[in-house]
């Protein structure tokens, strides 16, 4: 029974001898945490809006955090007396990481990923890009995935890897997007006249650019059994909206504005003619 009591008593005497060393390295800890949050924080708040890329402030945020709570956990485990014990963890680091790059390769490769895209910066936060056969709104980068959303409000993770190794198509990255579509003509029109009320129909859509460089361009497609059709070539300011939706609406108040004025002046839009004949036995 002595020695029990004994047993206990020297554990209490040693964690009453050790208490002010538990006490720093809680301080530490809480100090070195409170560091980690403010330092996100002020990214977050102060050097995020200055940036054009707000992708890259959140991705350096979340980065900065796990180093300094892993310094701060080294740091603490030293003043507790775990010198050894984080030598060993030091010492270790190489060796452990190059077993982890196997054992978890397409985990790093995809944290790597994820700094190159931060600070190459190929799309912004609400840009409307594809990679693969995905098509979506950036809405986060994380160290191992892009979030991005369909038009269709589908959440979609592609890894940071996938996003670097594939192309990456960025369709409002300069402000700039082209949209087209056919239309046919019947081969009695007055193809010159119809070009030009096409042309002017585009021209009276609001949110169509007509700049120098981007003008609506009005060519022959193609001859087929029934039809001439016409390319129909305009383009609409991104930076107004992002939204697949908005593009639409704007696709389809052109195409309802062309074909409206050609039928007012009398052009005649053929539907596919199919040939039958019948012989006689």
């Amino acid at each position: 029974m002595n020695k029990f009591i004994n047993y206990f008593l020297d554990l209490y005497h040693n964690f009453m001898d050790q208490l002010p060393t538990i006490l720093i390295a809680l301080v530490v800890l809480t100090v070195g945490f409170l560091i980690a949050s403010g330092l996100k924080n002020l990214i977050q708040k102060k050097i995020k809006p200055r940036l054009t890329n707000t992708l890259s402030a959140d991705f350096i945020s979340q980065v900065s955090t796990i180093i300094i709570r892993f310094i701060v956990i080294v740091v603490a485990l030293n003043l507790l007396g775990f010198k050894n014990f984080t030598t060993q963890i030091l010492a270790g680091a190489g060796i452990l990481t190059f077993v982890l790059g196997f054992a978890f390769k397409d985990i790093g490769e995809n944290f790597l990923a994820g700094i190159i895209l931060a600070f190459k910066s190929p799309f912004r936060l609400k840009d409307l890009i594809e990679s693969g056969s995905v098509l979506g709104y950036v809405q986060e980068l994380n160290l191992r995935e892009t979030r991005v959303k369909t038009p269709d409000g589908k959440d979609v993770f592609i890894p940071n890897g996938q996003i670097l190794k594939n192309p990456l198509i960025n369709y409002t990255l300069d402000g700039f997007l082209r949209y087209e579509f056919i239309i046919g003509l019947d081969y009695n029109s007055n193809l010159a006249e119809g070009i030009k009320i096409i042309s002017d129909s585009v021209s009276e859509v609001d949110d169509v650019l007509s700049t120098k460089n981007k003008k609506t361009t009005v060519l022959i497609d193609e001859l087929t059994a029934s039809t001439v059709n016409f390319k129909i070539q305009f383009w609409i300011n991104t930076f107004k909206s992002t939204s697949k939706t908005y593009h639409n609406s704007i696709r389809s108040a052109v195409i309802d504005k062309v074909v409206q004025n050609l039928t007012k002046n009398g052009f005649y839009l053929p539907s596919t003619i199919v040939e039958i004949k019948k012989y006689k036995p």
